[in-house]
């Protein structure tokens, strides 16, 4: 059996990129209830006291709002499977999908697509079946529902109904990957999927930059390369974390600053499956040299005002505004804004 490298954060998260596989003793290549997912209501040993607690469940009448595993199906939940199994209808985003769920756990509830392009209309018809007194369950593709996924509009059309909301906690791919990535977890943003075109994610960035929180982003395999690119431009040097392929066989983990992950992913080809970003909140970073703030602001200047580039830089990086905003004049050889020229408060 080869050996797998442990997981640490290299010092200060700075250096190469460091990373951590999954390997051939992780959860989903070992004989579990993941394999045999039966098992958990069948003749495992196991199984007796497992069924026992799932008849004590209550599971009410109303919309439930059901999380499902993001790629191991031993990560479902003795809650979740007795909502799925008493459940009238089970809204899903792709049935295909959910299927798999349903065959692995005997689950007998119809599949009701529920998706971005026929939430409208498949909203009513749902609506009706919980004032029917129904128990319906909402799932997303993976993970927790609502997460980037248009769920919220059929929740709250139940709520406007006064329809009994219930939410089934349980697996999240944010959330996994925020609480392993060695990052501040006291305060954080979820800013799901960045804009696809560059000047709109640089300007979304921007925006971003300021709040004084780790973010957490998702992103394709496809776009991994540019977003960690203007992700160092716009922030800075900050320490970060990718999380690819969370809960499955070949989990990874690249830790690292910014500049550092933007580096390495480009030129390679695009990674397999979704990522989770994990990026530490500003001024978690050290010292961010003169020639640094001067690159940064270039690149920030490319579809930004000189208060605007100046604001965002001096966010990522901790430096004074008012001493970013000076370079950002010298570099584009303008005048300052009048009032900038009565001073923020800032001192170099």
């Amino acid at each position: 059996m080869r050996k797998q490298p442990t997981a640490k954060l290299s010092p200060g998260g700075h250096g190469s990129p460091e990373k951590f596989r999954g390997g051939d003793n992780d959860l989903g290549s070992t004989k579990t209830c993941g394999d045999n997912p039966k098992a958990i209501v069948g003749g495992d040993p196991i199984a007796e006291p497992i069924r026992s607690k799932l008849e004590t469940v209550v599971v009410d009448a109303g919309l439930h709002i059901v999380s499902t595993p993001i790629g191991n199906l031993a990560d479902i939940t003795l809650r979740a499977l007795a909502v799925l199994s008493r459940a009238d209808a089970i809204a899903c985003e792709d049935t295909r999908v959910t299927g798999k769920l349903k065959s692995a756990f005997g689950l007998t509830a119809p599949l009701i697509p529920y998706h971005e392009h026929n939430a409208a209309k498949a909203t009513p018809a749902l609506i009706k079946r919980l004032e029917e007194g129904q128990i319906v369950a909402l799932v997303s593709d993976a993970g927790t529902p609502l997460i980037s996924d248009p769920g919220y509009r059929l929740v709250g059309a139940a709520i406007g109904a006064g329809i009994n909301v219930i939410a089934v906690p349980g697996p999240s791919a944010a959330l996994a990957a925020l609480v392993a990535s060695g990052l501040p977890t006291d305060r954080f943003l979820f800013a799901g999927f960045l804009p696809s075109k560059s000047g709109a994610r640089r300007k979304e960035l921007a925006v971003l930059a300021v709040i004084p929180a780790s973010l957490v982003f998702y992103e394709s395999p496809n776009r991994l390369a540019a977003s960690l690119k203007d992700m160092a431009q716009a922030l800075g040097p900050r320490p970060a974390m990718i999380a690819r392929e969370i809960t499955k066989k070949f989990e990874e983990q690249s830790r690292g600053t910014l500049s550092d992950l933007a580096d390495a992913y480009d030129g390679r080809g695009a990674p397999k499956g979704e990522m989770v970003i994990v990026i530490g909140p500003p001024g978690d970073q050290p010292e961010t040299a003169p020639e640094e703030i001067d690159r940064l602001l270039e690149a920030a200047l490319e579809d930004s005002r000189v208060k605007d580039a100046a604001t965002s830089v001096a966010a990522a990086t901790g430096w004074p505004r008012r001493a970013v905003y000076q370079r950002a004049l010298a570099l584009t050889n303008t005048r300052p804004d009048a009032d900038e020229e009565q001073g923020d408060g800032d001192t170099l």
